[in-house]
């Protein structure tokens, strides 16, 4: 719960303060992967329910909480596109690679997981292709972020030799 209260501050910074290009960085991907491994248990706990009558006596309250996590993952990604286009497109960041970037990638590939699992947990199947399009998207980032990574060592190997 206190990644979507975080998640509400950015939003209201992003609005109301001066926001450099700069002050959007990878980790700000972290919290849309919070609400995805948010999903991801509750899917699981809906899904183990018939077997822990504790959970049966919890599932709406585990159901709802689970879709509002995934409601708010969801909400928060055209954000995070718009203010990375915007960070590059618009203000001409450039484009250099950290050790940052890979916390961009992993809320893709469990955003994918957990919409895998919470078709499966309340019946909603519409997330299935979804999951396969951010299954896709985070290898694609993956790829992306792994080539960038191994230019910029090689390009700081070459410093080094010289």
């Amino acid at each position: 719960m206190l990644y979507t209260w975080v998640i509400a501050l950015i939003f209201y910074r992003a609005l109301f303060f001066r926001f450099a290009p700069a002050d959007l960085a990878p980790p700000y991907w972290i919290n849309m992967g919070a609400m995805a491994i948010s999903t991801l248990a509750g899917a699981q706990l809906v899904l183990d329910a018939p077997a822990a009558p504790l959970l049966t006596t919890l599932l709406p309250f585990v159901q709802g909480f689970s879709i509002l996590y995934w409601a708010t993952g969801t909400w928060w990604l055209p954000l995070l596109v718009v203010l990375t286009l915007w960070r590059y497109g618009v203000r001409r960041d450039p484009v250099r690679p950290d050790a940052f970037d890979w916390s961009a990638v992993f809320p893709l590939g469990m955003y994918s997981a957990a919409s895998t699992q919470l078709s499966h947990a309340v019946g909603l199947a519409f997330l299935r292709p979804l999951a396969s399009v951010f299954f896709w998207l985070g290898m694609l980032a993956w790829l992306a972020t792994c080539v960038a990574q191994a230019t910029r060592l090689r390009r700081i190997d070459s410093a080094v030799l010289l």
